[in-house]
């Protein structure tokens, strides 16, 4: 039971529950502040191209339902825009009919949507368990040192921005990262350097595993279905079936 809410030097809020004190540290509260590249006054509204994308995606959902769109809409803006800005945001509450605060509500809660510019490249690096087991955190620092950048920094040129994060879903071919809407994965420290040369002169890349794997399987060789001979089902099931 709580029985009391203060606060350290007006600063750091805590709850004391009994004789003990548990302090609230928390990274997600997200705060507003106007910049000269985000705020209410920087013009934002969906181009011709996207003013099309976002009536077909409005007639995904019922008239009613209409506030359902937020999310695909709010991705359609960030894609326009670099970055879900604020004028992003009431743009949309404003297509939708919805308060701005029930958007501004969505934007911070997803890290999806990017609060404040990034740069051309997006990396976005894992280092969850599976990917940790596998030399993640090498991935890692070697990004940083080649870039000179922390996670959450852009670098200088604005050309690669940073981050590091949870789960991105191909914990089989960690370590791994997304650049942008693109997986990069069995990655190494050499390996990682070599890509963000190849993306910062422009040369092609081959998405996904970048050792010579093809999608998800062992990374010692295939070892199922490798009869060259037609997999009969017959032969495993019963005759009645």
């Amino acid at each position: 039971m709580v029985f009391s809410c203060k606060s350290i030097s007006n600063k750091t809020p805590f709850v004391l529950f009994g004789n003990f004190i548990n302090k609230r540290f928390s990274h997600i509260i997200a705060v507003h502040r106007d910049t000269k590249v985000n705020n209410p006054n920087v013009s934002f509204e969906f181009n011709e191209q996207n003013l099309v994308k976002a009536k077909e995606i409005l007639g995904r959902y019922p008239p009613q339902y209409k506030k359902a769109a937020v999310m695909p809409l709010l991705d359609l803006g960030q894609r326009q825009a670099g970055f879900t800005s604020i004028s992003v945001m009431n743009y949309v509450a404003k297509y939708l009919d919805m308060p701005p605060m029930r958007v501004y509500e969505v934007a911070t809660f997803y890290t999806m949507y990017n609060r404040k510019p990034v740069g051309k490249y997006h990396l976005q690096v894992c280092t969850t368990t599976p990917c940790q087991l596998c030399g993640s955190n090498s991935v890692m620092k070697s990004i940083s040192d080649h870039l000179e950048i922390k996670s959450g920094e852009t670098t200088k040129d604005g050309i690669f921005t940073l981050q590091e994060v949870e789960c991105l879903g191909a914990c089989v071919n960690g370590p791994m990262m997304s650049v942008n809407d693109d997986y990069y994965e069995d990655l190494d420290s050499e390996k990682v350097v070599k890509l963000l040369n190849d993306l910062k002169s422009g040369k092609q890349t081959e998405k996904g595993p970048v050792s010579g794997r093809k999608s998800c399987e062992p990374i010692s060789g295939q070892k199922v279905l490798i009869s060259k001979e037609p997999f009969d089902v017959r032969k495993f099931t019963r005759e009645d079936l």
